[in-house]
């Protein structure tokens, strides 16, 4: 049987088609593989000692409430304070995001509804995504060390965006759950991880 020949034309495109996806792909997986060992489950033992639970924002509902993600991340945070793990809460999201209500300020007052005082949570209501909320931890908050507080999907790219920062950073995460948002978030990393590489390179400055 003839073997079917690519037209020379069209062997960049085959090319392109193998190399662009492996090329983006190529960050996550050093990312994760370097992380690993500083990643694990809320509930497992092994966490050292940190000044504080870098608690990353998520989606807040038009009424105020906290989207499971969020609710799920303050939790955790929670936890590690409980269990002296932690010095404190350093709650890092959009405080002028789209519900109007601000993702630092629900994060505060669910945290302090789980008993936590007021005292030991502060507010980074300028971390408008992962990589400004690790530089502004070390840069605006002097924060040396971190247990970062979001689901296992996120955590790779968390713990080396605080790592890049000068922070001591582990990341402990909460029950995963199966869901169609869940999956999505594990497919997003790949480009978003490849994004945080070039702000690393290009020196991008947060706002503030």
């Amino acid at each position: 049987m003839a073997r079917t020949r690519i037209d020379a034309r069209h062997r960049w495109k085959v090319a392109a088609l193998v190399a662009i996806p492996s090329l983006l792909a190529l960050p996550w997986v050093i990312v994760t593989a370097e992380t690993s060992a500083a990643v694990r489950p809320a509930a497992a033992e092994g966490f050292a000692h940190a000044d504080a639970a870098l608690v990353l924002g998520a989606r807040v509902y038009a009424d105020g409430s906290p989207s499971p993600f969020l609710l799920d991340r303050v939790t955790v945070g929670v936890e590690l304070y409980r269990a002296g793990l932690v010095d404190g809460l350093l709650m890092s999201g959009d405080g002028d995001d789209s519900s109007g209500h601000g993702e630092t300020t629900v994060m505060r007052a669910l945290a302090e509804s789980m008993g936590v005082p007021s005292d030991a949570i502060v507010e980074d209501p300028l971390g408008l995504d992962t990589y400004s909320s690790c530089m502004r931890a070390r840069e605006s908050f002097d924060v040396g060390s971190v247990i970062v507080a979001t689901q296992q999907f996120h955590q790779a790219r968390a713990v080396w965006l605080c790592e890049q920062a000068g922070l001591d950073a582990q990341g402990a995460y909460p029950d995963p759950t199966p869901t169609r948002h869940t999956l999505m978030g594990h497919v997003r990393e790949v480009p978003a991880i490849a994004k945080s590489v070039l702000d690393l390179a290009r020196g991008r400055v947060p706002e503030g």
